[in-house]
Order: C-alpha cells, then structure tokens, then sequence
C-alpha cells in the first residue's frame, strides 16, 4: 500500500512536472506528457488530480504561493546581500515565469482567474511590506497592488514576445537577460522616484476630488 507521504511526495513531483510541460508546451499538451515527465502512470496523475483541468488548477494555486511567498518574504525584510543572491540564481524561476507567461499567451477564464489572484497577493504582500515600514504607504492600496502586476507582468509578457524565437525558448536565458536590462532602472524608480516635484500629482488629486464632490 502507498504511504500518506509517498502520495504527496509523488503529488508534488507531477505538479513540479506540470508546471515545466505547460510553460514549455502551452496548455493543449496532454495528461500523458505530464506523466511521461513525471515518471509516472497517465492513471496516477488522474488519480491525484481528477483531470488535467485539476491538475492546472494546482499549478496555479503553487506558483502564485511561490511569488507570494518570495515577495513578502524579501519586502518586509529587504536587503542588499539577499536581492544578489535572488539575482545570482534568477534561473530557478524560469519554469514558473515560462508558466504564468503561457497561461496569459493563451488567455481565457483561467488567465483571467490567475491574474485576479496575483492582484490580491500582491496586495497583501506590499501591505506586509507597508506594515514592515519597508515601503511607503499609498493613497489607494488596492489600485497601486493592480497598477504592479500589470506593469509588471506586462512588461514581461512584451520583453519575451520581441527577444524569444517561438517555440524554442531558453526561459533560463530570457529571464537573466530580462533581469540584467530592468533591474538598474527598476531600482532606481522605485527607490528615487522619476519626477522633481509633486504638482502633477496634487493636481490629479485635487480634480479627483472636485469631480467626485460635484457627482454626489
């Protein structure tokens, strides 16, 4: 008989297996690639999943756990030392970057779902990082929380469609150059800050207001 363990052992090695079929595949490849990769039984991936559809919905709940997890951990306690080592060893998340990317390339409820999802952890860990005093409050948490990921994703989404070839991706490769042209001006925006005075912004806020006094 299968122990409890070993059954979450090989539930973690077919979903690891799914997340680098899917990002490398796109989301057509079947139940058996995944299974193949896996070193595992079509049959045994049903059973762990139900379906492929089950079996994508765990892919997603693991990589968005792995982008919270990473982002709250490093934006409440920040530091010079840890952001090189993530940088040195950026290639460890070329899988789950290959994944999120085929997920929004392909569109539908699903990419529609993930990216809702990704919105509200980014809200929670910028607001672990607010609560931390590691970032500065905002105005309007939720709306800086979605004005991040799609800058964010859709700057990553654009930067693999113009520098890969199709099918025949080195996610590894993309992502060291994506990380090597973005990460100076990135730390530069967000620790300094682009314009010299805050008039553009006081000017918003006060239209803002005045437009919402006059629609009551």
């Amino acid at each position: 008989m299968r122990s409890a363990t070993a059954d979450l052992t090989t539930r973690a090695r077919i979903r690891d297996a799914a997340v680098v079929v899917f990002g490398q595949q796109g989301f057509s490849t079947g139940v058996r690639a995944v299974a193949t990769a896996a070193g595992v039984s079509p049959g045994l991936v049903n059973h762990h999943f139900g379906s492929k559809e089950g079996l994508r919905a765990v892919c997603d709940d693991y990589v968005l756990d792995v982008i919270r997890t990473d982002k709250a951990d490093f934006l409440t306690a920040p530091s010079a030392s840890s952001m090189i080592a993530k940088l040195a060893d950026i290639e460890q998340y070329a899988p789950l970057i290959a994944y999120i990317l085929r997920s929004f390339q392909t569109g539908g409820t699903l990419a529609e779902l993930l990216f809702e999802h990704m919105v509200t952890n980014a809200e929670l860990y910028l607001a672990e990082g607010v609560a931390a005093g590691t970032l500065r409050p905002s105005r309007d948490p939720a709306a800086r929380a979605r004005y991040a990921a799609i800058q964010g994703l859709g700057g990553l989404l654009l930067y693999f469609q113009l520098h890969t070839n199709g099918e025949n991706v080195d996610y590894a490769k993309a992502l060291r150059e994506y990380s090597d042209a973005t990460t100076l001006p990135a730390l530069e925006l967000y620790t300094d800050g682009m314009l010299t005075d805050s008039s553009l912004l006081d000017g918003y806020l006060e239209n803002r207001s005045t437009t919402a006094e006059q629609e009551m």
